[in-house]
């Protein structure tokens, strides 16, 4: 029988993605469509001061491709604020409009496998601000869910934990290689959801998400032992520019 690792929780986390129905937006009436814009954008700009009361934060995004239109992301320190935000959104006028599209519940998680064995003090300020982040002002995202492989003897579940712990260290430097271009956020979903951890990395430049997924292919923690879910790339959205976003003219 494999031994677990030990974790530390933090911030919890919603990944809230939506589909705009632009032709349902398309028939309000004109002043309809001003007031639920003014709505929305109380309500975003709102989350976005979070942060400064280290209550949480924020971020809005637009989702290239055909997949999704926007990305809410939230972080909470309780996982029923993340219900509340969800359905703080619903009861916008413009609620009807923002059709629920994918989603991902997770917490910022961090693995005792780089801790080289020594014990965390979960309330050091270093630690509590890899677990309670603000969300990284890089202008792109990226999002993927992730699980560990649990197929004949490519059982990562069954793998001594020494032996793990060294395919993680292995995995970890690739990710420090790429630490100025990329910050690199997991949040642990066993329980949670439908796959066992969500990835969401942050750059300036979108190639950064290629090159570093590329190369972490060939690590055999990924290679071997890891299956992936769907890729969700955007381009951060003020609150502040959402008016823009939604107008039709």
């Amino acid at each position: 029988m494999g031994e677990p690792v030990e974790t530390l929780e933090g911030w919890w986390v919603l990944h809230d993605f939506r589909r705009v129905d632009w032709q349902a937006w398309r028939r309000w009436p004109e002043t309809d469509r001003a007031a639920a814009m003014d709505e929305l954008v109380r309500l975003v700009q709102g989350w976005e001061q979070l942060e400064a009361a280290h209550e949480g934060d924020f971020a809005l995004y637009r989702v290239a491709g055909n997949r999704e239109d926007l990305l809410f992301l939230h972080f909470r320190p309780a996982f029923d604020e993340l219900e509340a935000a969800k359905t703080a959104l619903n009861k916008t006028r413009l609620g009807d409009i923002l059709r629920p599209g994918y989603s991902y519940v997770s917490v910022v998680e961090l693995s005792g496998y780089l801790a080289g064995g020594k014990p965390a003090d979960p309330r050091s300020p270093e630690l509590r601000a890899r677990l309670e982040p603000p969300v990284p002002a890089a202008r792109h995202v990226c999002f993927y869910p992730m699980t560990k492989r649990r197929q004949g003897a490519d059982n990562w579940y069954m793998l001594p934990r020494s032996q793990r712990a060294v395919l993680m260290r292995s995995h970890g430097a690739i990710g420090h290689k790429y630490a100025e271009q990329v910050v690199q956020l997991i949040s642990g979903s066993q329980g949670l959801d439908e796959w066992e951890w969500g990835v969401t990395l942050f750059a300036d430049d979108p190639l950064a998400f290629k090159k570093i997924v590329y190369e972490m292919r060939f690590d055999e923690a990924s290679a071997r032992y890891a299956d992936f879910g769907p890729f969700l790339v955007g381009t951060r959205l003020p609150g502040a520019e959402l008016r823009a976003y939604l107008a039709l003219r």
